[in-house]
């Protein structure tokens, strides 16, 4: 693992530490494809971590006068999900954004580290590629370290399998792409193994411009059948003065399918997935046509980062490098001090420095939310956060629910119901049920299905789980 852990309190900062430590060192946001690295071995020789998630106003969301949209490299998918901007004028960015793996997992992975992390399965990049976005990239170079800043089309950007043009020394420091006009509809569509917390099979983004019904420009891009994120140039072509009835749609999609460069792995055949970039591609475009694009996507998407999002840019940047200094946190409004454990992940420094083992590990990567906590008002997964974020945090875990011996709602109907079997997932769905009711008292049957996504029972035990979330929600109020 990591030598040195440093909290930044600035981009000038941490382009100086990349100056001096480069291929040495790794920034830390969102860190959900990055701590699985690390621990696989993936990413080796790294001594140096730079934690940017405390630095000021990198998570905006912005429209300039000229019509681009930016977001800041410490943007999330759940920013994304939510925002007005995003969902009118980028719908294709908000709706993969939306379709990554659960809340939880939403609430820390930003976009930027999913378009650096460069697997050709990764969501956020079809869209983007599709909307014409570019990437800007700082570095401080030169005898005087004077910043220096380049933008990349996102279509220049990347070299191969999780390989791009980044340097060592280089920050990403903006996402910019034109806001779709009027005229633009667009859509994204994922087809996974699994409705969520699931890598894309195939991932399908459109983008057109409709003029009196007729296709004026077309912009198609595929995910998971490449190295790379690509275009279906010739489907795109022959969209192109056509109105979309249903014999052109099935043209389109079959020019579309033949673009596609699938390979065979233990997920599905090549032949399945270029079958499916044809029938979701199909999809898309009559969605598109019948104004339909839009079905199935939340009007107000489930976050689960309470009653509103602690902005980043409202929290105060905390110097802090480990293993140096101590890291000094608030679990459950408790203050601790630990001299230990800079190594670790949130998850084990919790279990074995802090003795609160009522958070679980079920899997270690992510994908099962037993160890779910509240990390800053935000439920997050605690085995892919790195300890020393906790300096200067506070943290809830599930022994904080209950106040002055007095159970919480969900634990009181948790156990009413018998919504327990093994008990072992049964932590992690308390905090995400905590977690819903905080930020909507009187959640929907659906909405209570879109907090739970990242709480995997492997009793299947979720009928009682649902009913009990329900029986809480009506104890609170």
């Amino acid at each position: 693992m990591w030598h040195n852990y440093i909290n930044a309190t600035s981009t000038a900062e941490v382009l100086n530490i990349l100056a001096e430590n480069r291929e040495h060192s790794r920034i830390v946001a969102g860190a959900t494809d990055l701590m699985l690295e690390l621990e696989r071995g993936v990413r080796k020789g790294i001594e140096t971590l730079i934690d940017v998630t405390r630095i000021p106003d990198l998570d905006t969301i912005t429209l300039d006068e000229d019509d681009v949209i930016h977001l800041g490299p410490l943007v999330t998918h759940n920013h994304c999900a939510a925002s007005k901007l995003i969902r009118e004028r980028a719908y294709p960015l908000a709706r993969a954004a939306w379709e990554v793996g659960a809340p939880q997992i939403r609430n820390r992975g930003t976009v930027a580290g999913n378009l650096i992390t460069a697997s050709p399965a990764n969501d956020t990049i079809t869209p983007l590629a599709a909307l014409g976005a570019s990437v800007t990239l700082a570095s401080m170079r030169g005898d005087r370290r004077e910043r220096r800043e380049r933008k990349v089309a996102l279509q220049d950007f990347y070299t191969g399998v999780r390989r791009n043009v980044m340097q060592p020394d280089e920050m990403l420091v903006d996402i910019s792409f034109p806001a779709m006009s009027r005229e633009t509809r667009g859509t994204f569509i994922k087809m996974a193994l699994r409705r969520a917390q699931a890598i894309s099979l195939v991932n399908v983004a459109l983008v057109l411009t409709l003029k009196w019904g007729t296709v004026q420009t077309a912009s198609i891009t595929l995910g998971a059948v490449a190295p790379t994120i690509i275009h279906a140039p010739e489907a795109e072509e022959y969209l192109r003065g056509k109105k979309l009835s249903d014999e052109v749609i099935a043209k389109a999609a079959e020019l579309t399918m033949k673009a596609s460069r699938p390979i065979d792995d233990v997920r599905g055949s090549a032949a399945y997935r270029r079958e499916i970039v044809r029938v979701i591609t199909a999809r898309g475009l009559k969605a598109l046509r019948d104004k339909r694009e839009q079905d199935g996507f939340p009007r107000d998407p489930v976050l689960l980062w309470g009653k509103e999002d602690k902005l980043n840019s409202d929290q105060k940047a905390v110097a802090h490098r480990s293993p140096e200094e101590v890291i000094e946190t608030t679990i459950n409004g408790k203050k601790y001090t630990f001299k230990s454990g800079h190594e670790k992940t949130l998850l084990r420094l919790l279990r074995e420095e802090s003795l609160l083992t009522g958070t679980k590990e079920g899997c270690a990567e992510g994908e099962c939310g037993a160890c779910t906590v509240f990390l800053d008002g935000k439920a997050v997964m605690a085995c892919l956060v790195p300890a020393p974020r906790a300096h200067g945090a506070e943290i809830v875990t599930v022994e904080g629910l209950s106040s002055q011996g007095q159970l919480h709602p969900v634990q009181e109907a948790f156990i009413q119901d018998g919504a327990v079997q093994c008990g072992y997932c049964t932590p992690g769905f308390l905090m995400s049920a905590a977690k819903l009711l905080e930020e909507r008292p009187h959640p929907t049957k659906n909405e209570i299905e879109q907090a739970i996504t990242g709480n995997l029972c492997r009793c299947t035990g979720y009928y009682k789980i649902v009913k009990a979330i329900e029986d809480a929600s009506k104890m609170k109020g």
